[in-house]
């Protein structure tokens, strides 16, 4: 028997509303929906004849780029990710047409999304954004200058076309493309990582990004500073429905230089405007024990924004939840207050931050969140006394991390922590 795919809460919710609007259209509903396309039909930039209709056939923008960015000055998005720059439908020679229909140059998305796609929106606000602060513009021009030109998502495409309609669909193709392209995690595991010593080759990254994408990839620099990518890719059928497929670059090409490239850490500087940061005290063998050095004012006692969790001396805390005493980076963590401001939970990448039932903190889409709380310099969450006591760390240099109200010293006689 196949499995079904891994969806979270949000992504089931949305698949069954598009899978209710679908029905409905079929019913003769007011529902719009995008035409059906025959499943023939050739890849965009890829056929020998006139292709007539320009709903199942994207035209003449068929070479169609899913484009990173690397913020680093300042930085934004997670500091284990890249983020999204745009989707963008470029000429099969590498020219592009921009700005294709003002009418469409809508400048309300984040409410557009709120009510058509709203998981959609709820990755954008980690993973797309603006340098500057302003998401909501960075979003009203991606979709204004290129969005409008993409021929399959014109309101004639749509049976009971509604305003906006398209909107919805070239966001959330848009994310659900950067979710298949994790470029941090194929760079890391070539062992290329941020660093604000180490410099690579453009062979090296290139390499790594190609045995991915089974293409190469446009590497593009700041001077010296890795901080762009652009993914290539032909359509077959529509934008909102049709199959990627990945393809060598046409236009512009790599800009970064052959040796010497810098791939500098996010926050190594400064850390956002929001944020703060928590760290976590040990002693060789102990266990972890959050503590706060710095609360933002406001709301006593509760931590809100994002920054990372040290564990002192050495280490640090990664997306999963786990710490780590190596080198390598820090995973941003955001820490959200609840509404009456009595405490805070925690997110990272790879999804809400929850202590489990053996005390260990994880860090996965599955969670539910666990409420934190700040005393002092400490935070903590409020449990029962545990009948049973955590595993000590089961390495010097990573391990799990274990919040419990006071320090666990603990010696690993038997993997067991003694108080």
């Amino acid at each position: 028997m196949s499995k079904g795919p891994n969806l979270k809460p949000c992504e089931i919710r949305e698949a069954m509303f598009s899978k209710i609007a679908a029905t409905l259209a079929v019913a003769g509903s007011a529902a719009a929906a995008s035409v059906s396309c025959p499943a023939d039909l050739p890849y965009s930039c890829a056929n020998t004849t006139v292709v007539e209709d320009l709903c199942c056939f994207e035209s003449p923008g068929g070479a169609v780029l899913l484009t990173q960015f690397w913020d680093t000055a300042p930085s934004t998005g997670p500091s284990d990710s890249w983020t999204l720059h745009g989707l963008w439908p470029d000429n099969c020679d590498g020219s592009y047409e921009q700005n294709c229909d003002p009418n469409r140059a809508y400048t309300n998305i984040t409410a557009i999304l709120q009510e058509k796609a709203p998981c959609t929106l709820k990755a954008m606000h980690v993973y797309w954004k603006d340098y500057k602060g302003n998401d909501e513009s960075f979003w009203e021009h991606e979709f204004g200058k290129h969005g409008t030109c993409m021929s399959t998502l014109e309101p004639q495409c749509y049976s009971n076309y509604q305003p906006t309609e398209e909107v919805a669909d070239y966001f959330t193709r848009a994310v659900d493309l950067f979710k298949s392209l994790p470029t941090y995690d194929w760079l890391a595991a070539a062992g290329i990582v941020p660093s604000s010593t180490a410099t690579y080759t453009l062979a090296a990254i290139q390499a790594a990004l190609t045995a991915h994408h089974g293409h190469e990839v446009v590497i593009r620099c700041s001077g010296s500073s890795l901080n762009e990518l652009w993914y290539h890719y032909r359509v077959r059928g529509s934008i909102q429905s049709g199959e990627f497929a990945a393809v060598e670059p046409v236009g512009s090409g790599s800009t970064c230089p052959k040796t010497g490239i810098k791939y500098l850490p996010k926050y190594a500087t400064s850390t956002p405007t929001t944020t703060t940061t928590t760290t976590t005290t040990t002693t060789k063998g102990s266990t972890p024990t959050p503590t706060a050095t710095s609360v933002p004012t406001g709301v006593p006692g509760v931590l809100a924004g994002k920054g990372y969790i040290k564990v002192l001396p050495d280490g640090f805390m990664i997306s999963t939840g786990n710490w780590y005493r190596a080198s390598g980076t820090p995973a941003t963590f955001t820490a959200t207050p609840n509404d009456d401001g009595t405490a805070f939970t925690l997110e990272t990448s790879k999804g809400p931050c929850q202590i489990l039932a053996d005390a260990s903190l994880s860090c996965a889409p599955a969670n539910i969140q666990t409420k934190f709380h700040v005393n002092g310099k400490s935070s903590y969450y409020r449990t029962p006394r545990a009948s049973t006591l955590p595993l000590c760390p089961a390495a010097r240099t990573r391990g799990s991390f274990t919040s419990r109200q006071r320090l666990c010293r603990c010696s690993c006689t038997g993997n067991r922590c003694r108080q």
